[in-house]
């Protein structure tokens, strides 16, 4: 498991805070965080002043933020959070539907603002594209294209309704990206079937599903007899 002083290493669940300032309801979101495979909140925060400190303090990856925190504003958190090297990136959730509060929150590096009540597809859907985004990222320093860029930046910008392919669901693409994100060296489609339980075809079809939507590359392997299985490596 990742330690409270690093961040957190290739198969690693991430890290959440959620602040926010009604406990139940933090507590719920923790619940939801939970719920989605490659993410674990790891606390909660009642008010800025508070999310602050934990947030530097280390072992967070991301904070689920409320804007309407009792004392320091979410906005302020936002802010001082931007200007803080190795600081945890910054999901807004949040009532509050002000749209220079939504500008706001994006000038300081919200990766995504999230209007509450909280649905968990929706919440899944971003942190999902959140933990590609990251791992393609940290993969390697320098992009190759502009076509990699907007590949990187995709995920991060999912369409507000994903629609899959006939046959394909979202709770087994969501075990195929987390198997996906865990191994260092890509997956074959063998090997996603055997991390996820799906069938070899299936595992294949996901695998498929996402490097079209860039979300991994395709990387096969030449040099040995016979046709290479075709490895699938997370960005």
């Amino acid at each position: 498991m990742p330690s409270a002083d690093r961040p957190s290493a290739p198969g690693d669940d991430l890290r959440v805070l959620v602040a926010h300032g009604r406990p139940g309801t933090a507590r719920e979101h923790g619940r939801l965080v939970d719920r989605v495979p490659g993410f674990r909140a790891v606390g909660t925060a009642g008010d800025g002043d508070a999310a602050l400190a934990r947030a530097v303090r280390g072992g967070v990856d991301l904070v689920l933020l409320d804007l309407a925190l009792p004392g320091r504003p979410g906005l302020d958190v936002c802010r001082a959070l931007h200007h803080l090297r190795g600081a945890p990136d910054v999901l807004v959730a949040t009532a509050v539907r002000d749209r220079a509060a939504v500008r706001a929150a994006v000038r300081f590096g919200a990766v995504h603002y999230l209007v509450t009540p909280l649905r968990f597809a929706a919440l899944r859907e971003r942190l999902c594209g959140y933990a590609a985004y990251r791992a393609a990222v940290t993969a390697r320093p320098a992009v190759v294209d502009q076509r990699e860029v907007d590949a990187l930046l995709a995920t991060l910008r999912p369409s507000a309704r994903e629609d899959l392919p006939k046959g394909l669901a979202a709770d087994s693409l969501d075990r195929v990206r987390a198997a996906l994100r865990a191994a260092a060296g890509g997956l074959t489609a063998d090997e996603a079937a055997a991390a996820t339980g799906l069938a070899r075809v299936t595992a294949r079809r996901y695998l498929e599903h996402l490097a079209d939507r860039g979300a991994c590359r395709r990387a096969p392997r030449y040099g040995g007899s016979g046709r290479p299985p075709l490895r699938y490596v997370a960005w």
